[in-house]
This record gives C-alpha cells, structure tokens and sequence, in this order.
C-alpha cells in the first residue's frame, strides 16, 4: 500500500504547531543552539511548564475556519522534549507541573473538526545522553578536549533504538497519522578551525538516523501516511520541502518531473512563540503566499507558535482570521486546485490556479488593475466569469478570428475582462473563469 497522496494534494493549506519548553523563554526554538545553553540550565523550564490555558479545540476551530485542512503537530523538536507520554524517557510532558498528554488532546480535537492529523519528530535530540555534538549541538563550542571526551560516551546506535521505539509507539498508540514530518539530516559541514576535523564537526545523515530501519517501521505500521524528504534517504519522501521561500515555478524531481512538494513558513521569523519578534507578515502577506503556492502545484503549511500558556496570540490569530474571511469566499480557488495549463501564461501582477475536475481556471488580481485585464491564450475557450466572492458577472470581449476587425487593441487569442475601477472590499479578488 502506497502513501495516499490524493487527500494531501486535493487539501492544499495545514497548519504547522511549533510548541514545546521554548515557548517559556520565548526567544525562538532554537534557544539552546543560540544561547549554548547545557541541560542543567535548560531544566528550569521543564519543571515549570503548566500550560493552564491549554485549548486545543480552539487552535483546531481556527485552523477549519481558515480553510486549513491537516495539521502537523510537534511531538518532539530538537529540544529533546517529548510532547507526549512516551514509556521511553522521562524527558515528557506528563512529568511537568500540566501532566497531560498533549499530543493525544490534539489529535482528538483536530480529528474532531474533521482535519487529517500529522506529527513533527525531531531527528535531532540536544537533550538525549547519546547524542553526540556536533555542528548545532548546544556544547559545540566547548573545549576540543572536552566534545570529545563527551562524545565517546555517547552511543549513537542506542540513540536509533531509541527513536525506533518513539516512532513505533506514536503509530500504534495514537490512532491513524496521516503525515510523518521528520527534521533534519545535514551530512558533513566544515570544521569549526582550521586542523580540528573531530567527529564533532561532522553533521549526521541517513546512517546516523538507521533511516532505511526507520523507513520500514512506518511502512509496515501505517503505509499510508504522507512523509517528508528529509531523512537523507532518496526515494524516502513522499514530497519536497522548501522551506521560508517561495519557488518562482514548480519544484522538479531529480528526474525534472514535477514534484509533490509543499512549502513550510511562518507568520513572523521564528516557528516557535517569541515574543518580542517584530517581522510579522500582513495578513495580505500571508494570503498571497498560499496562493502563491498554490498557482506552482504545491501545499502550504504555515505556522502558528503557542505560548506557555497553551493559547495563540492576538498576532496569530489576527492572521487566521484573516485567512478564514477570505477563504469562506475564496476557498474553491485553492481547494482541488494546482498549476494551471502552461498554455495560459498569467497577466503581470496575477495568478492562475486550476482545477482540472471542473475545468475552471481562477485568476487572482494580487494588485488591483484599471478598468481591464488581457489574458493570453483563452480567446474562444471561456464560456462565462464572475467574482468569485460574490458570484457576480464579470464582462469580456475576445479576438478569436484574425480576419474579425480588432477590438480595443486586443491580440488575437486574448481575452479582455471589464473590471470595476474599484477594487471590491476582498484582501485579493479572485476571478472564476468557466472554460468551454
């Protein structure tokens, strides 16, 4: 049984969840790696966190109401810290002053709105005792003498059984998991100075992880979930994963085929709650980004970060309502929808997305144009258009016959919509256009 894709792709937009013991500090999830801080000073927040205004049901009522229509929720990131009631660490959730299972609330109440659930798992570990430093590694600036000292004490391979057994227990206690999100293999980097080539110093790949042990574990417990390319493992993944950019066309395979892949962003620059961070995307920003995904074939996952207190911001949920105004009138121009035929090339400052089942193709006006808007390559092939927030006709002429008088300077094979001079009160107008 093959990954089912068909849902994934057909489903568009989910919401990432970055959450754990770094939203105490609230400087960013990479705390640790940023401020070397060693796990005897990093403790304090694990016996502190008591998340008391925990709601899972709201994140998951925000994420249907702003078209979101899978989650990926992080069980456990580079931290080390286990979102959920593992048998193989103490490193959990469940010995904090909250003592729940998060991670089961979560999924229930997401699987409650109807959204297909995903979990986030950490390749990476800077708390696990055999885990040894390397590039990004908390103690990576610490005396030669001493990474390396540290090091022969790890046991890299008891670290792989230890993440077989955590993967194994989160596909056979947690119900049906429809994406496995794992993060990340980074092979070799350059030696921290000149002559110092330790085994500290070498990033970790595919033989660190045991990924072909883990790769057989998932498919023989849940061949059907959706997985990441990011276990060094070619082959692996069922998509591609760029990550805070946008590509300008869609994402090719080795083989220059088109690529299922999906695109991984964040409302501000951090993925876990900072609190002082202040390059917040508008909610325009954000809405132009999905589309902007969703017009070169791909998924969005954006990402929310909650705070210790368990809730979303007044920042984060500014923009998923921002989302869910828009979508509640816009959503059939990203649900089912992916690149359109290449023979329609978009209008300066637009975007197409298409739907193949019904034969629509949807023209999104990112910056508002006078009157009119040319489109190349549909002269005779629209049967009707209108707005699609509101359903109302949008007028347009064509030149389909180069022996037919032009007609207000329009090429042969162009169409020209009539537009309002005003732009209409939605963050990016869309545009339905019936194909014959």
């Amino acid at each position: 049984m093959a990954a089912d894709l068909s849902w994934y792709q057909n489903a568009r937009f989910g919401m990432f969840i970055h959450w754990g013991l770094y939203s105490m500090p609230a400087r960013h999830e990479w705390i640790r790696n940023q401020e070397e801080i060693p796990n005897e000073d990093y403790e304090i927040y694990f016996e502190l966190f008591n998340p008391d205004m925990f709601d899972p049901k709201e994140w998951a009522r925000l994420a249907r109401e702003a078209g979101m229509r899978y989650v990926v929720f992080t069980a456990k990131h580079h931290e080390g810290f286990c979102m959920w009631d593992s048998k193989y660490t103490d490193y959990k959730i469940t010995n904090t002053p909250f003592g729940r299972d998060a991670l089961r609330e979560i999924l229930d109440a997401f699987r409650a709105e109807g959204i297909h659930v995903g979990l986030y798992y950490s390749l990476i570990d800077w708390h696990h005792p055999d885990f040894t430093i390397d590039k990004f590694h908390p103690l990576r600036n610490r005396p030669f003498e001493e990474r390396e000292a540290y090091n022969a004490k790890c046991d890299m391979a008891r670290y792989r059984q230890y993440m077989r057994d955590q993967i194994t227990e989160l596909l056979t206690e947690y119900g049906k998991i429809d994406v496995l999100w794992f993060d990340f293999s980074y092979k070799k980097v350059v030696p921290h100075k000149e002559g110092d080539n330790s085994s500290a110093w070498f990033g970790k790949g595919r033989e660190d992880w045991g990924s072909e042990e883990l790769l057989a574990i998932i498919r023989k417990l849940q061949p059907h979930v959706v997985m990441d390319n990011r276990l060094d493992l070619p082959g692996a993944g069922d998509f591609v994963t760029p990550e805070q950019y946008t590509p300008d066309d869609a994402m090719r395979n080795e083989d220059g085929s088109v690529a299922v892949w999906e695109g991984c962003q964040t409302f501000s620059g951090s993925w876990g709650y900072f609190r002082d961070e202040n390059t917040w995307k508008s909610v325009k920003q954000c809405i132009d980004m999905l589309i902007n995904h969703v017009s070169r074939g791909g998924n969005l996952l954006m990402n929310v970060g909650p705070t210790s207190r368990g809730y979303l911001d007044a920042r984060a949920v500014n923009i998923l309502e921002g989302y869910a105004k828009w979508m509640k009138y816009n959503e059939r121009s990203i649900r089912g929808c992916g690149m359109a035929p290449a023979e329609f090339p978009e209008p300066r400052d637009c975007r197409y997305t298409y739907n193949a089942a019904t034969k629509r193709l949807y023209l999104h006006l990112m910056n508002w144009p006078f009157k009119h808007v040319t489109l190349k390559g549909l002269g005779g092939k629209v049967r009707y258009a209108q707005f699609l927030h509101d359903g109302s006709e949008v007028k347009f002429r064509e030149h389909v016959d180069e022996e037919l008088p032009m007609d207000a300077n329009i090429a042969v094979g162009e169409v020209a919509l009539a537009l309002p001079a005003i732009k209409p009160d939605v963050e990016v107008p869309v545009i339905e256009i019936f194909l014959k």
